[in-house]
């Protein structure tokens, strides 16, 4: 059991860092509804459990011998998260300087395409299998069980699935989106500033 709640703590403080992730999360709750947050959530935790599993898999070890993959994943997830990025700063910018009533056109979705866009934003994000590998090999030694492996799979698939539904709950409150309301047009053009930013810090990056 110890095995389990160490793997937890450092799963909860994985995602309590701020991430593309969260930004998504939080962005599409309190510029829409906590239903619509809701899918994202289910999006990115399909994710997680898509890097974990290859993780578990051996993808990293993979993609340790196949450089040029691993570079070209990096590359594509980076150009999706500032692609992200661009569209909340256009939307942004055709936005109305006062308050508003409706999200900007590029963050219009409906839920299954909220999904999707929730799970493309976390699997944009190759340096999660990093993570996941770097956690299960310190963690996870030969004696662990393939019972006990898939165990804690479904762990932190389970922990980000309630950790981002927090999230999207309390962003998603009154307050919260009062407050958007009241400065849409400067919250969307920092988001998308912020996917901007992980994108171009995905693609720019160097193998060490």
């Amino acid at each position: 059991m110890s095995l389990f709640l160490t793997i937890a703590l450092v799963q909860i403080i994985a995602l309590i860092s701020p991430g593309p992730d969260f930004f998504f999360v939080s962005q599409t709750a309190v510029s829409r509804s906590r239903r619509q947050a809701f899918f994202g959530v289910v999006g990115i935790t399909l994710g997680v459990a898509v890097w974990a599993a290859l993780a578990l898999l051996g993808l990293q070890l993979l993609l340790q011998r196949l450089v040029w993959l691993e570079r070209l994943i990096t590359i594509a997830g980076g150009l999706y998260l500032a692609w992200m990025g661009i569209k909340m700063l256009r939307g942004a910018w055709k936005a109305p300087a006062g308050p508003v009533d409706t999200p900007p056109p590029a963050l219009q979705r409906g839920d299954l395409a909220t999904l999707r866009a929730g799970l493309f934003t976390n699997l944009a994000n190759p340096k999660a299998v990093v993570y996941f590998a770097s956690v299960f090999s310190a963690f996870l030694g030969r004696d662990v069980s393939a019972a006990a492996r898939w165990g804690i799979w479904a762990l932190v698939s389970a922990e980000t699935l309630l950790w981002f539904t927090l999230v999207a709950a309390l962003f998603a409150l009154p307050a919260m989106r009062r407050a958007y309301l009241r400065a849409a047009r400067w919250i969307d053009g920092v988001a998308g500033a912020i996917f901007v930013a992980f994108g171009l810090h995905l693609i720019l990056s160097r193998k060490a």
